[in-house]
């Protein structure tokens, strides 16, 4: 391997000693920076989605795919323009009591 000259001699390039002597992250983090970092996204803006598994006709799934970039999103909203109106959700039995009993 031909050696290399160095541009920064502050900042070598890494050895394969370096690399074994590293440490995950989180291992060196103090406690309380640990215990602050996540590892997913914040919570969202709008409603959460849910994933679920749709058999569709591969006709069908080949027409939206060849729409492009955005396919899933065109989809779901075709999906929700043909769905049955949403009903409100029943009022819980405790606020139902609550209401006889005044």
């Amino acid at each position: 391997m031909p050696k290399r000259r160095v541009s920064d001699p502050e900042n070598p390039p890494l050895t394969a000693a370096d690399f074994a002597q590293m440490r995950p992250a989180l291992d060196v983090m103090p406690p309380a920076a640990a215990a602050s970092y996540r590892r997913s996204r914040g919570p969202q803006k709008t409603p959460t989605k849910r994933p679920i598994s749709l058999r569709i006709d591969p006709d069908v799934l080949a027409a939206y795919r060849a729409t492009g970039k955005g396919w899933q999103a065109r989809m779901n909203a075709t999906l929700a323009a043909h769905a049955p109106r949403r009903v409100k959700a029943a009022r819980s039995t405790a606020t139902r009591r609550a209401r006889r009993a005044s």
